[in-house]
């Protein structure tokens, strides 16, 4: 038994010294290519079980010859093991160069394509992870072009949309200034129209900078889905009656929400001002509130025909208006961007859908806890 436990000790302290040095290869080359350093953890194998070998055998007294065929062994099996390790290396840093490859085609703004061949299974999970970083990045990519677009859009519209009322404007003002209106009162009420109008137009803008700044405060109160859809309904009620459109609000299940009162009544208003404008006289607007497992479902159905399929996912983009005309009431564009951007900050989400002769938007809020 002592024998053993000393042989033991023998081959331990041979193998640690070979493990040693192997170590601190390693360390020193950690900055190599990766063939570099499968060579030395083959060599560190290989010597570590040739000194623990050699060891014993010095210890044990065994005669030359038979100390060099345990040599003779070991230097064949380190042969083998060198050849395995650099074969194996270039491998691995040959599917390593086409994965750099791969990865630098997408991050200079292409996609990514993954290399053929068969790989190590780290290799593989990093494939994937970066196939799935190339789809996400490709996403952001369109959506910021959509954005980008968007926003050129929005600034020539609002451009226009203000130097038309401008120079109305100015206009105006100067036939009152030179005496010239024949009915000051029409031109007085004409300018107060335009005025509020720009005023709407740039409260627009204000709240739209808010919301895409993210520094729009709520104040959340507890309100009853009665009150949300009776609020709506009378605020647009005299814009209903004018047009000659009717309002209708009678399927609302009681549900209470934790929102903001001000910023909801102003989303309530923008839908219900959008579907009065593209409704036709005699045509009906309706309002319903209904409970649903994500919480509460508030939807505006309108008469306006319907929104062509390909510009259902583009409603609530800043700048939409679905008409390129430039008159009222087509407006900026910017009051459905609102309604997103103020939904989705109550932690909601918005949709449309075309229905029979015209199309359903839909709000869904949280419902109250407790």
């Amino acid at each position: 038994m002592a024998d053993i436990l000393l042989i033991a000790l023998f081959a331990f302290l041979g193998a640690a010294a070979a493990g040693l040095l192997g170590a601190l290869a390693l360390r020193l080359l950690r900055h190599r290519p990766l063939v570099v350093s499968l060579t030395v953890v083959a060599a560190v194998a290989v010597t570590a079980m040739l000194a623990g070998t050699l060891t014993v055998a010095w210890a044990m007294f065994l005669s030359p010859h038979d100390l060099t065929v345990v040599t003779t062994v070991v230097a064949m099996a380190a042969s083998v093991s060198f050849a395995t390790a650099m074969l194996l290396g270039r491998w691995v840093a040959a599917r390593s160069r086409d994965l750099t490859l791969a990865a630098r085609s997408f991050g200079e703004g292409g996609t990514f394509a993954a290399p053929e061949g068969q790989a190590t299974a780290e290799l593989d999970a990093l494939t994937r992870e970066l196939a799935a970083t190339s789809a996400k990045l490709e996403s952001s990519r369109r959506r910021e072009r959509a954005l980008e677009s968007s926003r050129r859009e929005l600034v020539a519209w609002i451009s226009h949309d203000l130097r038309t009322p401008l120079t109305g404007l100015r206009a105006m003002s100067e036939a009152l200034e030179d005496g010239m209106a024949a009915d000051s009162g029409r031109y007085l009420r004409q300018i107060r129209r335009e005025v509020e109008r720009m005023n709407d137009m740039v409260g627009d803008l204000f709240e739209l900078s808010r919301i895409h700044a993210g520094s729009l405060t709520l104040t959340p109160t507890r309100v009853s889905a009665h009150d949300l859809v009776g609020d709506a309904l009378a605020g647009a009620d005299p814009l209903a009656r004018e047009r000659g459109v009717l309002l209708v609000g009678d399927q609302v299940d009681a549900v209470p929400v934790e929102v903001d009162s001000k910023e909801m009544s102003r989303v309530m208003g923008n839908l219900l001002i959008n579907a009065i404008r593209r409704t036709p006289s005699d045509g009906t607007v309706a309002v319903t509130a209904r409970r649903s497992p994500d919480g509460l479902v508030l939807s505006v159905t309108d008469g306006c025909g319907g929104i062509p399929e390909e510009d259902l996912a583009r409603v609530f983009d800043t700048g939409w208006r679905g008409s390129p005309a430039r008159t009222p009431p087509a407006g900026a564009g910017l009051g459905l961007a609102i309604v997103r951007g103020i939904v989705e900050a109550h932690s909601g989400r918005t949709a449309v859908r075309n229905v029979a002769g015209g199309c359903c938007f839909e709000v869904t809020l949280p419902a109250a806890s407790g």
